[in-house]
């Protein structure tokens, strides 16, 4: 496949989107009219900017669908107002749009980095992806920013020209560089092989920072899950209140606030008081740093954006603490809690069962991904079965243990 992605060649096809923007774009925000383009040639949409369309395709995708049978934290059946990974997306995709309209940057850019930021995760949520790793560390990792690359380019198959959703590259530079540079001395692992081998033939300046849009992304999902998971294991009664205002500093001033304009509200209340007001502090400080951050830098393109030397969109350091504090809380209280983390044994164990049955009998897969796996050695073989796994949903991996297993 050749790459025919270069340099901005200028306005997109000559071609003005007939759709107002909703405000003025910044100098250093993603141009939609100026995109470096798809892989593959399409005709410009009367209706809709090329990022428009990217967040459509992504949105119409079946990975997409899939993420409403994934579990976040919890599986489905501890009930039916936890988020899955579909609601924690849609919250990130909200979020993000905030800040990219704060910053005068392109929401729906921002927007389609969000909501494709998840597609390559597991089933079982982090416990999933674990025991995928471990599976596959002899055939080179796994990683699910990487599989959400192979998603997007590879793995969704809807047209009938060309596999992948085709994205612009502004859209497959942020899925896979919205948590920083992947080269350089700024490279936080390794480079996933397919990212090596797909960036070998689309370069994605892998050695930058990604655009403010996708740094929107990045952040709205820290923000997200630092609200719905507490607000998720406060409801669950995993830990009281009462533990998060003894722990976290932050939480017991947003509590006492709660408490001082709404004395003897009910506690349901109060979770929701306290976790509006935790997503709505970082978002606010999140604008006030990176506004304050970029007038330092006056970028006056994506490119000055992506060159920095640090990244644009990010928190306060005293807002990072309070963020460390929740994390750190969460990870003991509620990602260690007993409920939870037997859940993840069992999860673990149903990946860890499937992944070698498939890759010693692969017609135990459907015809289709059967036919894949038979196509090389055991290696190329192992990558297919982490595809098919990686795209289950909870409960048919679930099922899949029971028809091979009987259990």
């Amino acid at each position: 496949m050749r790459c025919n992605i270069g340099p901005p060649p200028g306005p997109f096809n000559d071609w003005s989107p007939t759709v107002a923007l909703r405000q003025p774009l910044a100098p250093y925000a993603c141009d939609a009219t100026k995109s470096r383009g798809r892989l593959y040639a399409v005709s410009p949409s009367p209706t809709r900017s090329e990022f428009q369309r990217d967040r459509d395709r992504i949105i119409h995708s079946t990975a997409f669908r899939r993420l409403a049978h994934k579990t976040q934290v919890f599986v489905p059946l501890d009930g039916d107002h936890f988020r899955t990974r579909l609601t924690h997306t849609i919250e990130v995709g909200q979020i993000a749009r905030a800040l990219a309209r704060a910053l005068a940057a392109d929401e729906d850019l921002a927007e389609a980095v969000a909501l494709a930021h998840d597609l390559g995760h597991t089933p079982f949520g982090h416990a999933g992806e674990e025991a995928l790793e471990a599976c596959m560390k002899p055939y080179g990792g796994f990683d699910h920013n990487a599989q959400a690359l192979r998603v997007v380019t590879l793995l969704e198959r809807r047209y009938a020209d060309y596999d992948g959703l085709d994205l612009t590259w502004e859209s497959l530079e942020g899925i896979v560089k919205h948590n920083g540079p992947l080269e350089g001395p700024r490279a936080l692992k390794p480079l996933p092989r397919y990212v090596r081998a797909f960036n070998a033939a689309c370069p994605l300046e892998l050695s930058t920072f990604a655009s403010v849009e996708a740094q929107a992304a990045a952040l709205a999902d820290d923000i997200a899950y630092l609200g719905h998971d507490l607000d998720d294991g406060l409801r669950a009664g995993l830990f009281s209140l009462d533990e998060i205002a003894g722990a976290v500093p932050f939480a017991a001033a947003l509590l006492e606030e709660v408490n001082a304009k709404h004395p003897g509200l009910e506690r349901g209340r109060v979770i929701h008081e306290l976790v509006r007001r935790v997503i709505t502090r970082f978002v606010e400080d999140a604008v006030a740093t990176a506004r304050a951050q970029l007038e330092r830098l006056a970028p006056g393109s994506a490119a000055d954006v992506r060159n920095a030397e640090a990244a644009m969109v990010a928190l306060s350091p005293g807002m990072a603490q309070a963020e460390h504090d929740l994390k750190r809380f969460l990870f003991v209280h509620m990602y260690r809690h007993a409920r939870v983390f037997g859940v993840w044994e069992r999860a673990r164990d149903a990946i860890s069962r499937l992944f070698p049955a498939f890759l010693e009998t692969p017609a135990l897969m459907p015809p289709e991904w059967a036919t894949l796996a038979a196509m090389g050695g055991e290696a190329a073989r192992a990558v297919v079965v982490a595809d098919y796994i990686a795209g289950m949903t909870d409960r048919y991996a679930l099922g899949e243990v029971k028809r091979i297993f009987g259990e």
